[in-house]
């Protein structure tokens, strides 16, 4: 498969998006900065795509937004009654029914599951807000490197809302039910700073040494086998849902899968 997305440029500014792939790193930037960049459709449908066509020989995929600030969530637009012609306009998918409401949001989630895929480890590198499906984007993705000074809200209980687009389950396992309820419920601001101090982020530096601190990571997280690392990702992934014997038994099999790589059988 070939390491670079079939999308052409002109689809990639469409859907607001620029994809780099510096040899086994695959960087996705969120790119419209004159709204913060404000998540739509198209962004996910051109996210999606990119995940599914990048090449096995992808080790990281960075995940950044434009304009220093990852993204300040759902474009309010979708929400506004008198922008119904808007692609995507929530209020216009009323007429449908349950179901198809349902079976619409999960194609809008698609992107935010792949950013799981054992293939490649995700990394967002969040500065500036990360707000709602903002911070559901930053939380998919497997490691954070955060500014000090960002801003992270789950915003969406404050509008009448539920955080729908795959955030829940990786905030719960970051930082327990107790803390993200806390955060949910109360829409509050969490700091970078407070990020690292209860396990949103893994780094946290200053903005200016970001980019120092990403490539440290992926120097890091590339140091080692691929086929090793992905294994230990899915086992990893896995593992909280799994017994103890279970657990056990998925690392006995992912291990004679190694041995037998290792050795070219």
């Amino acid at each position: 498969m070939s390491t670079i997305a079939t999308m052409t440029a002109d689809e990639l500014a469409h859907a607001g998006l620029r994809l780099s792939v510096d040899g086994v790193v695959a960087t996705i930037t969120l790119d419209r900065p004159a709204v913060r960049n404000a998540q739509v459709p198209r962004l996910w449908a051109g996210m999606a795509r990119i995940l599914r066509e990048l090449g096995d020989d992808v080790r990281v995929v960075v995940v950044r937004g434009a304009g220093g600030t990852f993204s300040a969530g759902l474009d309010l637009s979708l929400l506004d009654p008198a922008q119904a012609e808007e692609e995507g306009n929530f209020i216009a998918t009323l007429a449908s029914s349950d179901q198809e409401i349902i079976d619409q949001i999960a194609i809008y989630q698609e992107p935010f599951a792949l950013l799981s895929d054992p293939r490649f480890i995700t990394v967002a590198v969040v500065e500036g807000h990360a707000i709602g499906a903002g911070f559901q984007l930053a939380l998919c993705c497997d490691l954070r490197i955060v500014a000090d000074d960002a801003r992270f809200c789950m915003k969406e209980p404050a509008l009448g809302l539920v955080p729908d687009l795959v955030g829940t389950k990786p905030l719960v396992a970051a930082v327990g039910y107790a803390r993200a309820l806390e955060i949910c419920a109360s829409a509050r601001v969490v700091s970078g700073a407070e990020a690292g101090e209860i396990g949103l982020a893994q780094v946290v530096a200053p903005a200016a040494e970001l980019d120092g601190a990403l490539a440290a990571m992926v120097e890091a997280l590339t140091a080692h086998p691929h086929g090793a690392v992905s294994a230990t990702k899915a086992l990893l992934q896995d593992a909280p849902a799994r017994s103890l014997d279970d657990q056990r038994l998925a690392e006995r099999t992912a291990q004679v899968k190694r041995f037998r790589a290792l050795a070219g059988r």
